[in-house]
């Protein structure tokens, strides 16, 4: 079971730090890929790409370090509430292809928290 959360673990925080800072530092590229960042503030996409950011960093180093491994799973929670507001967003924005990979990224976070409580 370690080994499948840390494949998860990994995974989605590649993912997670990845896209996070693309939102947080690449503003023009972030608004080429993704078509809702033209309708809103840079500082909405800053805090969610730090938000990310931040959130795929605390997946692995609190669990990889042994320094502070609670905050593993409060990282996953954290991340899983993001990825149902990221769902409800997409769909009051009719982008329904958007919401497979949130429901994805949401049951692998809960995984994630529920194996590392």
């Amino acid at each position: 079971m370690n080994i499948a959360l840390w494949i998860v673990q990994g995974l989605l925080g590649f993912m997670f730090i990845f896209a996070g800072s693309m939102k947080a530092f690449q503003y023009e590229k972030a608004q080429a890929s993704l078509p809702w960042v033209k309708e809103y503030s840079k500082g909405l996409v800053t805090f969610i790409g730090i938000s990310e950011l931040l959130g795929g960093l605390g997946l692995i180093i609190p669990q990889a370090t042994g320094i502070l491994p609670i905050l593993t799973p409060i990282a996953a929670i954290a991340l899983a509430i993001v990825m149902v507001l990221a769902a409800g967003f997409h769909a009051k924005r009719k982008e329904y292809q958007g919401i497979g990979m949130n429901i994805i990224l949401l049951a692998l976070a809960v995984f994630v928290a529920i194996g590392r409580f």
